[in-house]
């Protein structure tokens, strides 16, 4: 298993869950990724949500995506970077036509692009319970 294992798990499960903290709270919200690629897990937000300062507060998250029978998941782990770019906005629009009802082009100062592109990810079955110890890491 490497990355390009992961990158096509999340792209063909994206639906996840990220893993965010506020002051001593966990907090946990499902997101749909963007997409993943060789250069990281990508994601949006909004300036204005709570996630948004909370990742800015503390990057580091734990993701989880799992497959629609929850027989297999993908853990990630990783630090978020902000991505401030107005083509990737652009792409986003697109990809994403929905977001055109909040947003106000490329430059909207509302949306926020983050990915994750240094961690660690690692895959789980129920074959691993009680052995999550021993489940081989991914780097990237």
């Amino acid at each position: 298993m490497d990355i390009k294992d992961c990158i096509k798990f999340a792209n063909e499960n994206p639906v996840c869950y990220i893993a965010t903290e506020d002051g001593d709270w966990p907090r946990v919200r499902a997101f749909l990724m963007w997409f993943a690629d060789e250069s990281g897990f990508y994601f949006h937000t909004g300036f204005p949500k709570n996630v948004y300062r909370q990742l800015n507060r503390n990057p580091k998250v734990e993701i989880c995506f799992n497959t629609p029978k929850f027989d297999r998941m993908m853990r990630l782990t990783g630090e978020v970077e902000f991505l401030d770019n107005s083509d990737l906005r652009a792409r986003l629009l697109e990809d994403r036509p929905f977001l055109k009802a909040f947003s106000k082009g490329p430059n909207n100062p509302l949306l926020a692009i983050f990915r994750i592109s240094k961690g660690e990810a690692w895959f789980w079955t129920m074959a691993d319970n009680l052995k999550e110890a021993e489940v081989p890491r991914i780097r990237f």
